[in-house]
């Protein structure tokens, strides 16, 4: 994962491949997938019992963010 300070360098970056376009998200949508129970908990001693449903958490989130952006969709419809 590389973090830019805009589209616009990510544009710019030597490597950008213009087929993976679709797959650039805002810093606010990678921290609403990474900042979720799924990560958060995992040093709770519980973490395994509640794992299904820290996924759907993620799952949810990552579906939210899909609707505008297809790329990211989970393919799980």
């Amino acid at each position: 994962m590389n973090l830019f300070r805009s589209e616009e360098h990510i544009r710019n970056w030597g490597r950008f491949d213009p087929a993976t376009k679709e797959g650039i998200l805002p810093l606010e949508d990678l921290v609403r997938l990474f900042s979720g129970n799924l990560f958060r908990r995992r040093l709770d001693q519980d973490y395994v019992s509640h794992s299904r449903e820290y996924l759907g958490e993620w799952l949810a989130a990552l579906t939210e963010i899909a609707k505008e952006r297809p790329f990211w969709s989970p393919g799980l419809h």
